[in-house]
């Protein structure tokens, strides 16, 4: 038995409990666990140089697995690069095993090379964090290794999931000898928790019915969440029975549901106080995570409802729309099977609830229309490849969206029911930039189908070190919407105004992708006029082993003109 025995079994305990993927950024501080991953038959391991990259590529492994990913990187400040992704995965409820090497403990501040402190340097950002021993001859040592390595598994893939982090202090030699014999134990450990199902208690069931029959006017609100066809049919199924209004944006993929209000971003903008009104909920249900329209969350927050239920399993309640009432702890499917237990009769209730729900569809579908009547523009912008780059998605397909005003594009023109099979990521977590790339490439990796990634230069350029390993992703596109700058701040009120927007806020730069692509032998398309539209696309969306960036470039006035124009449009509409 090895000195490294107890971390080289680390690998097999997580190969026995599930584990599959592993990301390593390379350091000579990590070897024991490098070598311990990298060696085992079981386990896919990529390197990634950049630990920032590394830790959002490893997001998006996880994201598409719906498995805990395995993060290893050297001591220092390599730890540090690991935290934006490893925030966006706590607050976007995604398993992440982070092992980070480190110097034993009596060396920090001690003027010794890549040595900072590293226990809890993730802070509340993860759900558990733990220090391993950093002698591992005594039993104990080896004993307590084993129990937190299952522990920190059970906790990474417990509801509500996210990362955990265990930092592992090594001496000196590092790596093992010619003579020393590299294997793993024959008998490990490992300890398996076992999730109860949340049901509705019988209790509540009738205090939740004895409720629902005072409310007249109830809306339903999905967050962002995973595609799962059963779960929005069912939904389907309840809203249409019971006439209830359903909101969602882009991102709660639920878009193969017909009757969704899939624009309210755009009419809740515009539309006057008395519409607004009249839209107010009594009963508010919602569930999933964060939704993007700050419209949305404006209308909830100046028109509560009297009631708001949120369901979810566990976890730090939400009440983003600071109404909330009730939180009910089960999966949204479960509830929404108890709605549709409900008996229902042609009464004056029901009839007001389908009144209700007819606002809303009034709006939705108005909005809608004036969303087709404005294409094509004369000048072709952003907006409208967007849009073209929507309708022309191929099924099935993963649909990446970056932050700030690439999701917004997509969330004001939204997916019809007939798309299915599309499903939508976006890092809603924190909503950053910094690892949007990353994420995207990540499902790359590992996914079977398409993965086409809508972003910002901002938010291209910033991590383009997402490409920056040996592995192939044929199955990869991006459509780069270049202005130059961040169009957001020259959108938003505020910034917009100030003498000081284009250098401190917008932040102009004059990169191209054609560049990036020659570095990295991608295909490099470019849409500068209109008429290149269809044949540019078509080659785009031809799946020929080669990676393909897409790129258009614009200008922030051109973009911005032709957004005024469409909010201009609805607005009318309310006042005519």
């Amino acid at each position: 038995m090895t000195r490294f025995q107890p971390i080289y079994d680390i690998a097999e305990i997580g190969a026995r409990k599930g584990l599959k993927h592993v990301v390593l950024s390379p350091g000579s501080r990590c070897a024991p666990l490098t070598l311990a991953f990298s060696r085992h038959p079981q386990l896919d391991c990529k390197t990634i140089s950049d630990e920032r990259s590394a830790a959002f590529i490893g997001l998006g492994l996880a994201q598409q697995t719906r498995q805990a990913t395995v993060l290893v990187c050297t001591s220092g400040t390599a730890v540090y690069n690991f935290a934006p992704a490893v925030a966006e995965a706590f607050f976007s409820k995604t398993p992440l095993l982070i092992f980070t090497a480190d110097r034993p403990a009596e060396w920090i501040a001690q003027q010794d090379g890549q040595t900072i402190y590293q226990e809890n340097i993730f802070g509340k950002h993860v759900k558990k964090s733990f220090q391993l021993p950093q002698d591992y001859d005594h039993p104990d040592s080896k004993w307590a290794i084993n129990r937190i390595v299952n522990e920190a598994i059970n906790e990474a893939n417990q509801y509500p999931q996210g990362p955990v982090h265990i930092n592992a202090p090594f001496r000196e030699p590092l790596y093992p000898t010619a003579s020393e014999d590299f294997s793993y134990s024959k008998v490990v450990r490992t300890i398996d928790a076992a999730s109860g199902e949340l049901s509705l208690a019988k209790t509540l069931r009738k205090q939740l019915v004895k409720e629902w029959s005072g409310y007249h006017k109830v809306l339903i609100v999905a967050g962002q969440q995973a595609y799962h066809e059963p779960t929005a049919k069912l939904l389907e199924q309840v809203c249409r029975k019971h006439n209830l209004p359903l909101v969602g944006d882009v991102i709660c993929n639920l878009h193969i549901i017909e009757d969704l209000a899939r624009h309210a971003d755009l009419f809740l903008g515009q539309a006057n106080n008395e519409i607004k009104k009249s839209l107010q909920p009594e009963l508010l249900i919602t569930f999933g995570e964060s939704v993007i329209s700050k419209n949305l969350k404006l209308f909830l927050r100046q028109y509560p409802a009297a009631v708001h239920w949120h369901i979810q399993p566990s976890g730090i309640p939400s009440d983003s729309f600071q109404s909330l009432t009730r939180i009910i702890h089960t999966e949204p499917a479960e509830f929404f099977n108890f709605l549709d237990s409900f008996d229902i009769s042609e009464n004056f209730d029901q009839q007001k609830r389908s009144n209700y729900q007819k606002l809303w569809e009034v709006e939705e579908r108005k909005t809608n229309r004036l969303l087709q009547e404005f294409y094509p523009q004369e000048n072709f912008g952003e907006l409208e490849l967007v849009k073209e780059i929507l309708e022309q998605l191929p099924s099935p397909c993963n649909l990446h969206l970056a932050n700030s005003m690439s999701v917004r594009y997509a969330n004001f023109i939204g997916l019809p029911a007939k798309q299915k099979g599309i499903e939508v990521f976006s890092n809603r977590g924190t909503s950053g930039i910094d690892g949007c790339t990353s994420t995207a490439v990540g499902h790359a990796l590992v996914s079977t189908v398409p993965n086409i990634l809508i972003t910002g230069d901002m938010a291209f350029f910033y991590d383009r070190n997402a490409f920056w390993h040996n592995y192939p992703i044929a199955n990869f596109r991006a459509v780069v919407l270049n202005n130059h700058g961040g169009t957001i701040f020259n959108l938003i009120d505020g910034p917009s105004a100030l003498p000081e927007s284009d250098e401190y806020f917008i932040t102009r730069q004059a990169l191209s992708a054609k560049k990036l692509c020659e570095e990295f032998g991608f295909d490099y398309l470019k849409i500068d006029n209109k008429r290149k539209i269809k044949n540019t696309l078509k080659d785009f969306f031809e799946f020929d082993g080669s990676t393909k960036i897409l790129e258009i470039e614009t200008t922030h006035e051109l973009n911005k003109s032709i957004f005024e124009a469409l909010k201009k449009k609805i607005k009318t509409s309310y006042e005519s």
